[in-house]
């Protein structure tokens, strides 16, 4: 296994990456470093560890909106909605995501930790 070398959000991470799968991961990197950077740069979120949390969260609602939807049309990537949404057609796991990431930012609302 080789080592590449990626920024995400300016910082840099030395990662282990399968010979075959340098193109994979660079993409994955420039997903992540995309998502962290527009919600840093939307300017409302400070924390890094936070900024990660939301942005791995809006990551994972978008793989759970394409993994519900029908394969022959399958439904543009949207950022997660609160649960205060009207969601009463959603699959079950949309609503519990959306749940999940209105829950986890009430938690990090006072001071940006989860403990």
């Amino acid at each position: 296994m080789k080592q590449i070398e990626v920024q995400i959000m300016g910082q840099s991470y030395l990662l282990g990456c399968p010979e075959d799968g340098e193109a994979q991961l660079r993409e994955a990197v420039d997903r992540v470093d995309a998502a962290m950077c527009k919600i840093r740069d939307a300017g409302k979120v400070k924390a890094r560890d936070r900024i990660a949390v939301l942005a791995s969260l809006n990551l994972a609602f978008d793989l759970v909106q394409r993994d519900a939807a029908p394969v022959a049309a399958p439904a543009p990537a949207q950022p997660a909605a609160p649960a205060s949404d009207a969601m009463t057609d959603a699959p079950a796991d949309e609503v519990r995501a959306a749940q999940l990431v209105q829950r986890l930012d009430q938690a990090l609302a006072g001071d940006g930790l989860l403990l």
